[in-house]
């Protein structure tokens, strides 16, 4: 069981502290929850069951500053991820998003992030869907590595760029 003020990623809602447990009824069922307040995404409250392994597989651990500099360390090495077509894409960006996997969210932002340099270089605007996967997969990333690294989420990427420059 996770402890009362622990740190814990969960799910896209990402850094969240373990306030606690407390017992609720959701739909007619009563059980016992999780109770998690999200770091950075304002002022609510999550509950995740306990006795539900599909949900509180979603709760990770934070990984550590050692951790986070070896990520940042590899980065250059991380293969783009290739689609053979939009609905491809879709789905791929999805499940990434979805299984919140660090390695992964790097490629993707990598990827799309490539895939917007060459659409400027061509002078067509940025593909909306991209832009909104990118958002995201940085959001999920940066905020875990602000919260490590004691930064605030838009000092993450000048500090990745400073890191890979040494």
């Amino acid at each position: 069981m996770i402890a009362e003020n622990e740190m814990v990623l969960y799910g896209s809602h990402g850094v969240c502290r373990v306030a606690g447990t407390v017992t609720r009824e959701f739909d007619g069922k009563e059980a016992l929850y999780y109770v998690l307040e999200p770091v950075f995404a304002g002022a609510f409250t999550v509950f995740v069951p306990v006795d539900s392994p599909a949900v509180s597989a979603k709760m990770r651990r934070i990984l550590t500053s050692d951790e986070i500099h070896e990520m940042i360390r590899k980065m250059p090495e991380e293969e783009p991820l290739t689609f053979d077509d939009p609905t491809q894409q879709k789905a791929v960006c999805t499940q990434i998003l979805r299984s919140g996997d660090r390695r992964e969210l790097i490629r993707l932002i990598k990827t799309l992030h490539q895939r917007q340099k060459a659409r400027r270089e061509q002078h067509k605007k940025p593909c909306v869907q991209d832009d909104r996967f990118m958002k995201e997969a940085e959001r999920q990333l940066y905020d875990e590595f602000a919260f490590v690294l004691n930064l605030s989420p838009e000092e993450v990427l000048p500090y990745i760029l400073k890191e890979l420059e040494k």
